[in-house]
C-alpha cells in the first residue's frame, strides 16, 4: 500500500493560470448559459463559449442591452445580431491598437486572453540584451506580432489567410509599427518552415497558435491532434543556437497543459536546456472575481 506523507502533498504546486489581467479596454463581465458577456471598448457583446456549462442568474443589464449577440445554430455555425454596433472600431492594450470587426463564427479579430503571453515574451525580448528574431506561425491578425515588434524584436508573421495578414498589417500600422522590421508571409505554415530549413534561416523565438482544424492555401489539411507534435519537432530545426523562448497555444480540449509540457520538454530541453511551464490561460470575470478558462499555453524559455 502506497502511503503519501503530508509533507509530500504540500510540495505539490498549486494550480496557477496565465491570466490576462491588465486589460483596460476589454473585460468579461459575466458568464452563464453557454455565453459570455464582454465589454470591448465602449461596446457590449454576447458570444457563445463552450466552457460556460453553468447556468447562473443573468442579472447584469448588459445581458438585455448588448450591442451585438452571436446566436449559435443547432445546425452548426450561427449568425450575428447587431444593435447600434459599428462595422469596425478600435481597442488598445498598452501602446498597441487593434481593429475589431465581428465576422463569421463569433469572432471579433482578437483573442484577448493572449495578452498574458504577450506580456511574458515581451519582457523576455526587452531583457535579452541582443537582437531577437521571432517566427510567429498561424499568426492570425497579429496580436503577438505587434507585441513582439513593440518589444524590439524583428518578426516574421506567417498565416495562410491573405485577409488575416492584411488585417494584421492594419493593426501594426495603427500601433505605430508601420516601419518595424516585420516580414509578412501568406503561406502554409508547415511548408514555410520546411523551406526555411532548406534556406538555413534561423530564429531566436517561435510562437505558434495553431487551429484545431484548418486548410492551407493549396488545400493542405491540418488536424492538431496528429499534426502538432511533428510540427513542434520540425520547428526546432529553425531555432538558432541560442534560442530565447518557444510558445505553443492550444484551444483544443484534448491538449491539456501537461501534454504541452511533455511535448516541449521532450523536444527542447535535451537540446537547449531551459525550463518549461504550461498552464491554462484565463480571463478574469469582473462580475464575480472568478476566472474564465480560455485554452492552454506551453512556454519554454532559457
Amino acid at each position: 500500500m502506497l502511503c503519501v506523507r503530508k509533507a509530500e502533498i504540500s510540495e505539490i504546486p498549486a494550480v496557477m493560470q496565465f491570466i490576462a489581467e491588465h486589460w483596460k479596454d476589454y473585460e468579461v463581465i459575466d458568464t452563464s448559459g453557454g455565453e459570455k458577456l464582454e465589454r470591448w471598448g465602449r461596446y457590449l457583446l454576447v458570444r457563445p463559449d463552450p466552457q460556460v456549462i453553468w447556468d447562473t442568474p443573468k442579472t447584469h443589464r448588459g445581458w438585455k442591452k448588448m450591442n451585438g449577440h452571436y446566436h449559435r445554430s443547432n445546425k452548426g455555425g450561427g449568425q450575428w445580431e447587431f444593435f447600434d454596433l459599428p462595422e469596425q472600431w478600435l481597442i488598445h492594450y498598452g501602446n498597441l491598437t487593434f481593429h475589431l470587426k465581428p465576422f463569421s463564427f463569433k469572432h471579433t479579430g482578437l483573442f484577448p486572453e493572449q495578452a498574458a503571453n504577450w506580456d511574458w515574451f515581451s519582457d523576455l525580448i526587452k531583457k535579452a540584451g541582443r537582437p531577437i528574431k521571432v517566427l510567429n506561425l498561424f499568426a492570425y491578425t497579429g496580436g503577438a506580432t505587434c507585441a513582439a515588434a513593440a518589444a524590439g524584436a524583428s518578426v516574421t508573421h506567417v498565416d495562410a489567410s491573405k485577409g488575416m495578414v492584411a488585417w494584421a498589417k492594419e493593426n501594426a500600422r495603427s500601433s505605430g509599427l508601420a516601419d518595424a522590421p516585420i516580414r509578412w508571409i501568406v503561406d502554409d505554415c508547415v511548408k514555410f518552415v520546411e523551406r526555411e530549413i532548406r534556406r538555413g534561416n534561423t530564429y531566436d523565438a517561435i510562437i505558434m497558435d495553431p487551429p484545431s482544424y484548418g486548410r492551407g492555401p493549396k488545400g493542405e489539411i491540418w488536424k492538431i491532434e496528429s499534426s502538432i507534435y511533428p510540427f513542434i519537432q520540425l520547428c526546432t530545426k529553425v531555432l538558432s543556437k541560442d534560442p530565447l523562448f518557444y510558445l505553443v497555444n492550444s484551444y483544443t480540449t484534448g491538449l491539456q497543459p501537461a501534454v504541452l509540457t511533455y511535448m516541449l520538454s521532450t523536444e527542447l530541453k535535451p537540446k537547449f536546456g531551459g525550463h518549461v511551464i504550461s498552464d491554462e490561460v484565463g480571463l478574469p470575470v469582473s462580475g464575480n472575481g472568478l476566472v474564465l478558462p480560455c485554452g492552454a499555453s506551453g512556454r519554454w524559455s532559457v
